[in-house]
């Protein structure tokens, strides 16, 4: 059984950086894609980006293209995601996804963790 654990959210200052991790567990995450998402309050859930385990894929939204940088340790099985110059509209709950092959839907996700940007 896939687990995901999130862990790295805090408050921080506009312009601060913080590192997020997830903790992935249960099976051999070759072909995966592992992706983060945020939802703020009021909002849908979106994704922020992606990359893919084997290093083949990456994805990022405009608003975190130069400033969010995802990236993963194999031998440890966590996925991260870089924030720098952070702002007070990154401000959501951001959650860690995994999509296996070959339908690489997100199947499966993390309990999530805050941040918050100040101004």
């Amino acid at each position: 059984q896939v687990q995901l654990v999130e862990s790295g959210g805090g408050l921080v200052q506009a312009g601060g950086s913080l590192r997020l991790s997830c903790a992935a567990s249960g099976r051999t995450f070759s072909g995966y894609r592992m992706g983060w998402f945020r939802q703020a309050p009021g909002k849908e859930r979106d994704v922020v980006g992606a990359i893919g385990w084997n290093g083949d894929y990456e994805y990022y939204i405009n608003s975190v293209k130069g400033r969010f940088t995802i990236s993963r340790d194999i031998a440890e099985n966590t996925v991260y995601l870089q924030m720098n110059s952070l702002k007070p509209e990154d401000t959501a709950v951001y959650y860690c996804a995994a999509a296996p092959p070959p339908t690489l839907k997100w199947d499966y996700w993390g309990q999530g963790t805050q941040v918050s940007v100040s101004s």
